[in-house]
C-alpha cells in the first residue's frame, strides 16, 4: 500500500492533517469471519496454530485491520489488551510473547520489532482515520525508540534489528536479520514521524538483502539471514529455509508499489498450488504454502506482472488460520484499492 493509501495522514500534532479513512475494503462478511475466530472478546488476538499465544506481531495485524475494517469498537479492544498486557517494557516497545497458560504471562520480554512497527502503523492509521492524536502520539513514540534503537549500521546502510537482545553476536559483531520486518509501507510514514533518522535508506537497505538474495542459487533469502562480504548467507542456529516468515515479503513489496521486478525470485518459487518452502542451499522444495491466503499472495503476484485475474475462489477471505487470514485481508485490501482489474474476472 503506498503511503497516501486511504487517504493516510499524521495527525495535527505532526503538522499534517487527519484525512478520514474511505469505505472499508474488508467485506463485512469477511471481517466477521476474522473476528469471531481470531480476536477475544477481551481484545487477544489469537494464533491457534501456536498453541493459541499471542504475540505482537497478531497484535499489531489486529489493530491494521481493524482500521480497515473501518471497526473502532474492535480496535479500542485489540488496543486495551496490547497496551496493558504487552506494553510492558520501559522502552515503550511490546514484549512479543504472551502465552495463556503461563505466569506470568509474559514468557519472553524480548521485543520483535515487524510487532513493533506493525503496531505503531496501526495507531497511526487510526489516529488518521478516526481523527485521535492521541493514537498518533504513541506510535510517534514507538518510531523514535525503533529508529534510534533498533537500526544499526551493516555495509554502511541502517538495517533492522528483530530484537533489542540477541540478535548481534558477541564474537563476530555478525547481525542476524529477517528480511520480512521490513514492512515497506510504513517507512514513509515513519519517516514524517522522526525525520532524524534516514529512513529512506531503510527500504534501500531492505531492497539490498532482495537483491542479494537473487544472486544466489535460489535466489531466495532465508527467513534469517546474515550480510556476508558482498552477499547474504542463512544465519546459523536458524533452519536454512525461505518460508512462513519470507512469504510476507512479497506481499510487503506489493502493498508498498514498489519495483514489481523485485517480485521475480519469489514468482519463480510458486506453482499452480501457490509458494513452497524451500532450502535457500540445496534448492529442495520442503513442503507447499498453500492455504488460500498464501496462495493469494501467489496470485497477486501474477497479476501485478502479468495482469493475470485472481482465480474467484481468491478474492473474498477464507479464514483457515490466524496468519493465512490475516495476509489474504491485507491482500484483498491491497488489489481493492490498487488493482481492481485483478478481481474483476477469474479463470
Amino acid at each position: 500500500m503506498n503511503c497516501n493509501v486511504l487517504g493516510v495522514a499524521l495527525a495535527a500534532t505532526l503538522m499534517i492533517p487527519p484525512v478520514p479513512v474511505s469505505a472499508s475494503t474488508i467485506l463485512p462478511q469477511e471481517w466477521e469471519s476474522y473476528r469471531t475466530a481470531y480476536i477475544s472478546e477481551t481484545g487477544r488476538v489469537v494464533d491457534y496454530a501456536n498453541n493459541s499465544i499471542s504475540h505482537s506481531e497478531g497484535q499489531g495485524y489486529g489493530l491494521i485491520l481493524s482500521v480497515l475494517a473501518d471497526d473502532r469498537a474492535t480496535f479500542e479492544r485489540v488496543w486495551d489488551f496490547t497496551r496493558t498486557e504487552l506494553m510492558v517494557r520501559h522502552d515503550g516497545l511490546a514484549a512479543w510473547r504472551w502465552e495463556p497458560e503461563a505466569d506470568p504471562k509474559i514468557t519472553d520480554p524480548n521485543n520483535a520489532t515487524d510487532g513493533d512497527i506493525l503496531i505503531a502503523y496501526g495507531l497511526v492509521l487510526a489516529g488518521a482515520a478516526w481523527d485521535q492524536p492521541a493514537y498518533t502520539d504513541i506510535a510517534a513514540g514507538m518510531v523514535r525508540t525503533i529508529g534510534h534503537n533498533l537500526l544499526v549500521a551493516v555495509d554502511e546502510l541502517p538495517v533492522i534489528l528483530p530484537g533489542a537482545v540477541g540478535f548481534v553476536s558477541p564474537e563476530t559483531g555478525a547481525v542476524v536479520l529477517n528480511p520480512s520486518y521490513w514492512v515497506f509501507e510504513t517507512i514513509p510514514i515513519f519517516a514524517e514521524i522522526d525525520p532524524t533518522i534516514n529512513w529512506n535508506a531503510v527500504t534501500e537497505s531492505g531492497l539490498d538483502l532482495l537483491e542479494r538474495a537473487a544472486g544466489t542459487k535460489t535466489g531466495l533469502p532465508a527467513d534469517w539471514v546474515v550480510l556476508e562480504g558482498d552477499g547474504i548467507v542463512p544465519a546459523e542456529n536458524f533452519p536454512p529455509e525461505f518460508g512462513y516468515n519470507g512469504i510476507r515479503v512479497p506481499l510487503y513489496l506489493m502493498r508498498a508499489g514498489l519495483d514489481p521486478a523485485y517480485l521475480e525470485p519469489f514468482r519463480a518459487n510458486a506453482d499452480e498450488t501457490g509458494l513452497r518452502k524451500v532450502d535457500v542451499v540445496t534448492g529442495e522444495v520442503l513442503e507447499p504454502i498453500s492455504e488460500p491466503g498464501y496462495r493469494l499472495i501467489q496470485a497477486a503476484m501474477e497479476c501485478t506482472l502479468s495482469d493475470k485475474p485472481i482465480p474467484p475462489e481468491l478474492a473474498q477471505m477464507q479464514a483457515t488460520s490466524y496468519y493465512a487470514a490475516t495476509l489474504q485481508l491485507l491482500a484483498l485490501d491491497h488489489l481493492r484499492r490498487n488493482r481492481p482489474d485483478c478481481l474483476e474476472k477469474g479463470p
